[in-house]
């Protein structure tokens, strides 16, 4: 009787487990600021002004991505602080960013934090607005740090190799051109003025041609002649030059540069920092980004250097724990699971077979994509894909005893993706031509192997069912005389 009870027991603390996991996970971090908020408003004043220049990004919520962006701009942050700038570093945060987030980059990651209220977007009803830019007009209060002779606006996306400071030689408004007609305004050098912003506030009002609805197309109409501008040469004696500049390539290298060659080679200006301005979901502080692109280890190296993973960290170990857990009680509970089938004699039976096939199959597709969505996304790749592989396997081993299932064809994608993963982390191709081919030729050779493990599950499903062994007992009490037990 006690053995009996103990994998029921062993699911209410995986239970637990799981509870503890969702308490702990960034959306929870941030229900609890708004709780915060919502009790004390505290208004926090962030460090004094000690510089005549400033390094400036932004923040404001809305998204289903506010917790990853807070984590980079930290990054972000860090880093420039471990590089000595000679700068300022301000946040311009709207005011429904959390006043726990806003404290921590206060008290912890020394930035100065201007509170705004959200720009109204007047291109947000335009046929090709994408949504995720409404509130990336915030950008233009940039230009109200008037206490500052010079700031560089920034990106939470950048990764500095080296210390810019000497961006804040340039002139008036300056921006780099990662596209041959259109410059990228992911880092920008300007000097603040209230006639431009409140400027910049009339062209809103009077709807200015803005090609994409966000900021990229505004301020790209707004200095529509910065292409026929000269190329910024910093001067050595540490002066400040006036007009408009087109800068060096180096300050805006964008990432897929690197990935042909596998190095940086820009011999327009220093190379100083690198942009990822491609696929949201490929940004460098999601842990699947690496080893797909071979950068991503280099933001998680300086967030390790910086900031650590503490609180990510703690998720981990809870979802190990759970994994763990989850394979220990179904290798406890395969024999309880099998004595709830029984062998039906009735011979139409081609819907209930039908719809096994079918739960079967989505749970194993269900084990290798849920580890991804409970994952924590700003985890280390390396803790990531860790955590993927052994969450994948515990939900496999579920399959794998529910429906007696072979057990090497459902985990081959599992040693599939091991093994993709080791050909895309091989340090030693000579460029990006040849580590594309290779990752090419180990998908063609692991394809037959991937189809002949999907052919054995499937003969081996048809084979229980043709024997009938799989038919739940749908609420009764005791088996029907028509029933008999397997085990």
């Amino acid at each position: 009787m006690a053995s009996s009870r103990e994998p029921w027991l062993m699911l209410r603390f995986l239970l637990l487990l799981v509870l503890a996991v969702y308490k702990t996970t960034a959306f929870g971090v941030v229900v609890k600021a708004g709780q915060i908020e919502q009790q004390q408003q505290l208004q926090q004043e962030g460090p004094p002004q000690r510089h005549k220049n400033a390094y400036a990004t932004m923040m404001y919520m809305g998204t289903p991505r506010d917790y990853e962006f807070y984590v980079a701009i930290r990054v972000m942050l860090r880093s420039l602080a471990k590089l000595q700038v000679d700068a300022d570093l301000v946040v311009i945060a709207s005011h429904d960013v959390p006043h726990r987030w806003v404290h921590t980059m206060e008290q912890e990651d020394g930035a100065r934090v201007m509170r705004v209220e959200n720009v109204n977007n007047p291109y947000k009803n335009q046929p090709n607005f994408d949504r995720r830019f409404l509130l990336t007009l915030n950008k233009l209060y940039v230009w109200k740090l008037v206490e500052y002779e010079r700031v560089v606006m920034l990106d939470a996306d950048n990764l500095f190799l080296r210390k810019p400071d000497e961006l804040f030689q340039c002139g008036q408004f300056c921006a780099v051109f990662i596209n041959p007609c259109i410059f990228h305004t992911g880092l920008f050098v300007l000097q603040p003025s209230m006639e431009v912003f409140n400027d910049m506030l009339h062209q809103l009002e009077i709807g200015k041609h803005n090609p994409d609805g966000a900021d990229q197309g505004f301020i790209s109409s707004y200095f529509p002649d910065l292409l026929d501008m000269p190329m910024f040469h910093p001067p050595l004696n540490g002066t400040t030059v006036n007009g408009s500049y087109r800068l060096p390539l180096g300050y805006q290298m964008e990432a897929t540069y690197y990935y042909l060659r596998l190095r940086w080679n820009v011999p327009c200006g220093p190379n100083s920092v690198i942009t990822f301005p491609g696929a949201l979901w490929l940004k460098p502080w999601y842990w699947w980004s690496w080893p797909v692109l071979p950068l991503g280890i280099q933001w998680h190296e300086q967030r390790r250097q910086n900031m650590g993973y503490g609180a990510e960290t703690t998720m981990a170990l809870i979802q190990c724990i759970v994994f763990v857990g989850i394979i220990a009680v179904t290798r406890l509970a395969r024999p309880n699971i099998s004595k709830l089938c029984y062998r039906r004699t009735e011979k139409n039976i081609s819907v209930i077979q039908a719809g096994l096939k079918m739960l079967a199959i989505w749970s194993i597709l269900a084990a290798y994509i849920l580890p991804i969505i409970i994952i924590p996304c700003t985890i280390h790749p390396l803790l990531g894909w860790g955590l993927y592989l052994l969450g994948s396997f515990a939900l496999c081993t579920i399959a794998i005893n529910a429906f007696m299932l072979p057990t090497l064809p459902v985990l081959t994608p599992c040693l599939g993706i091991f093994g993709v993963l080791l050909v895309m982390a091989f340090p030693l191709y000579s460029n990006g031509i040849i580590r594309a081919l290779s990752i090419f030729g180990y998908a063609f050779c692991a394809a037959p192997f991937l189809w002949v493990s999907v052919v054995k599950i499937m003969a081996s499903l048809q084979a229980s069912l043709e024997r009938e062994n799989f038919f739940p007992r749908l609420g009764e009490s005791s088996p029907p005389s028509g029933f008999n037990k397997l085990y």
